[in-house]
């Protein structure tokens, strides 16, 4: 029996060895095929490298061909133009002498004939020659300059018509009211609360009006501070979208729309700075330019109008050859000093210019901000361009809108508040009612008065009249004494 078992287990062992050796073959085997595979494939790559590259040498050597022959024929033209050259130093040479002697035999002619000497010929020649000379330059000159102005102005408009063809953005309009749709008409109930709780506890905190009107799916947010309207409308958009409306929830949601104002401001100042192409500027300063979204200027989003104005300065500078980005950069911050009008004391010009010098702008970025109404001269061509910029945002048709009866009559109440005061004979409102110039009566209002009268204008102004920017005030006193002699 246990020569049996032992005999057994040598079986047993055999047959183990027999099977590792059979898997080990079967496993060698495939790792031979997918070895030979691999090689196949390194073997087809190879070639295709191969046959590409000798495809790139054929295309390498074709183009050596056609560059050799381009040489060749340069070579052949410039020969041609030495041999014309050549002739042509020689006719010159043959026509000088030629004039020299035709001059010498003239001379000796008037001479003979005025019975003057050659010296005396000579210079009445010379001067002859010289005022014909002078008067022929003129009259180029006249025809050049006529001719290079016509181009100019020809290239100038194509240049203009190209970036504002480029440009054509749509325009953002702001209004003093705006309309949120409801999802349903239970949501005014809602919205209005029992005895009108929700609604005042709403208008107490936002400061806006809510407008609800029967058979309308809509409720209205009327209000003149865009920032407060932007708050109310962001507001209500998450108390109806939530559904919970009373007044703990108003104050909370509010709350949490202030506390998130100035990631908006940044959000808006990040989406417009990429939209404008701009890069390196400050968080400050985003936030700042991020103010402008709930700015505007008769109509015209003025974070918009930035964004418009730095893409065509930079079509602008690229057609004319001047520097892309400083003129991109300088008409995307131009109207930065905006964001403060309402805070400090200048034009937004001037605030623009002190601010962005004080966040590390360059001198040319700086004097393209200040003088893009002509406040101080501009000193590069990339100023001249923001300006250009900023007249095309403007200017182009639908861009900004202004009602002509609302501005007439704006311009007549500032006018008829400045005739009030004693000694004022006329006064007149120009540049849009940022400027007023007031006339006075010598006899009644002498030298020293019309300084006093100037800040007193000017604070009646302010106190009594609701405007944006400022209004310069300038008291004209003229003395004049008429006599008649019979």
């Amino acid at each position: 029996m246990p020569q049996l078992i032992a005999t057994t287990a040598t079986l047993l062992l055999l047959l183990g060895a027999l099977l590792v050796v059979h898997f080990a073959r079967r496993e060698a085997s495939e790792i031979r095929r997918s070895s030979e595979d691999e090689v196949q494939h390194l073997r087809d790559e190879a070639r295709d490298l191969l046959s590409e590259a000798q495809r790139r040498e054929e295309r390498v050597s074709t183009r050596e061909n056609e560059i050799a022959a381009d040489q060749r024929t340069a070579q052949k033209y410039a020969r041609a133009l030495d041999e014309r050259a050549a002739v042509i130093v020689r006719d010159e040479r043959r026509l000088a002498s030629d004039r020299a002697a035709r001059e010498r035999a003239h001379l000796a002619a008037l001479a003979e004939v005025a019975h003057l000497d050659v010296d005396t010929a000579r210079k009445e020649l010379r001067e002859r020659l010289i005022s014909e000379a002078r008067d022929d330059t003129r009259a180029d000159v006249r025809r050049i300059v006529r001719g290079a102005r016509k181009d100019a102005e020809s290239q100038s408009r194509a240049i203009l018509v190209e970036a504002m063809q480029r440009q054509a953005a749509a325009t953002s309009s702001e209004t003093s009211a705006l309309w949120i749709d409801l999802p349903n008409e239970e949501m005014k109930g809602r919205i209005i609360g029992r005895e009108g709780r929700n609604i005042r506890a709403f208008e107490s905190l936002t400061g806006v009006n809510v407008i609800v009107e029967e058979g309308v799916n809509a409720v209205q947010l009327s209000s003149f501070d865009v920032e407060r309207r932007e708050i109310a409308e962001v507001t209500l958009r998450l108390l109806v979208e939530d559904g919970r409306i009373h007044p703990q929830r108003v104050e909370q949601v509010y709350s949490k729309v202030v506390d998130e104002l100035p990631q908006r401001h940044l959000d808006a100042g990040l989406d417009a700075l990429e939209s404008a192409g701009v890069r390196g500027v400050s968080e400050d300063m985003v936030r700042t330019l991020g103010r402008l979204r709930l700015r505007s200027s008769y109509g015209q989003n003025v974070l918009s109008h930035l964004v418009e104005c730095g893409q065509l300065a930079a079509d602008i500078a690229r057609s004319v050859g001047a520097d892309e980005e400083v003129a991109r950069r300088a008409a995307f911050l131009h109207d930065i000093g905006k964001a403060f009008t309402h805070e400090r004391a200048g034009t937004h010009a001037s605030l623009g210019a002190q601010y962005a010098a004080e966040h590390g702008e360059s001198e040319v970025v700086v004097n393209a901000i200040a003088a893009h109404h002509d406040e101080v001269p501009q000193e590069s061509v990339e100023a001249v361009i923001v300006q250009v910029a900023d007249a095309l945002s403007a200017g182009r048709a639908g861009a900004r809108r202004d009602d002509a009866d609302g501005y007439i009559e704006r311009l007549e109440n500032l006018e008829e508040l400045v005739a009030e005061h004693a000694g004022v004979t006329r006064v007149l409102a120009m540049s849009a009612g940022r400027d007023v110039r007031v006339m006075v009566e010598p006899h009644e209002v002498d030298d020293e008065g019309v300084a006093e009268l100037a800040r007193t204008i000017a604070e009646h102004i302010s106190k009594d009249l609701s405007f944006p920017g400022e209004i310069k005030v300038t008291v004209i006193r003229e003395l004049r004494a008429d006599a008649v002699a019979g």
